[in-house]
């Protein structure tokens, strides 16, 4: 009886991941489907000529689209268009700060230099004694480092177990541990509120 008990834990433990990603996936594939594929007039669509829907046909679309998109904005006639739009977006009051900020966060992350999210540290929080995971977003820059004395540095605190929430603090570079896991590491960390550890390397 242990023994069946042992194999149907065990299954759970292999069937679990694997169902909840494919859940996951395929709930993603129909959002981003109902989202676009109606955009598309009806006699484009496949499901016209065919007796059934092209799971994963709105993703294909965003990424022509999206890929056109940089092919046009690196071009003359693109940039133009692009400073235009910026323009306008500019002298629109809430509109211009919400744009300015989502632009500023995209570039700072995806530009081959950055540092943003690409290590992971340990630091004193909230008090004497107690750690906390948090991610390395930068130097600090601008007005904040100019009034410190320091080497400080930018560190993210997620929260658990919504990565995508936490708090913006300044440490001086010599309070942080460095840690050698990765970044997705520490996010599993994080997220699973302490249940997957990861491996030492």
């Amino acid at each position: 009886m242990s023994k069946i008990r042992s194999w149907f834990f065990t299954g759970i433990l292999v069937m679990t991941p694997l169902i909840l990603t494919i859940y996951v996936v395929w709930a993603f594939i129909t959002f981003v489907d109902n989202l676009v594929v109606p955009l598309v007039p009806y006699y484009y669509r496949p499901s016209t000529y065919l007796a059934f829907p092209i799971p994963g046909l709105g993703l294909i679309i965003v990424f022509i689209f999206t890929t056109f998109v940089g092919i046009l904005a690196t071009g003359l006639f693109g940039r133009t268009l692009i400073r235009l739009w910026e323009n306008i977006l500019s002298r629109m009051p809430v509109v211009r700060s919400v744009y300015s900020a989502i632009k500023q966060i995209l570039e700072t992350v995806m530009a081959t230099q950055s540092d943003a999210f690409r290590q992971a540290v340990l630091v004193e929080y909230p008090r004497k004694d107690i750690w906390a995971i948090g991610f390395v977003t930068g130097s600090t820059k601008g007005e904040v480092g100019e009034n410190v004395n320091k080497k400080m540095v930018n560190v993210f605190m997620p929260t658990t177990p919504n990565p995508t929430s936490g708090f913006l603090l300044f440490f001086p570079e010599k309070d942080l541990i460095f840690l050698k896991m990765s970044v997705e590491d520490a996010l599993k960390l994080v997220v699973s509120g302490g249940m997957v550890i990861p491996k030492n390397k």
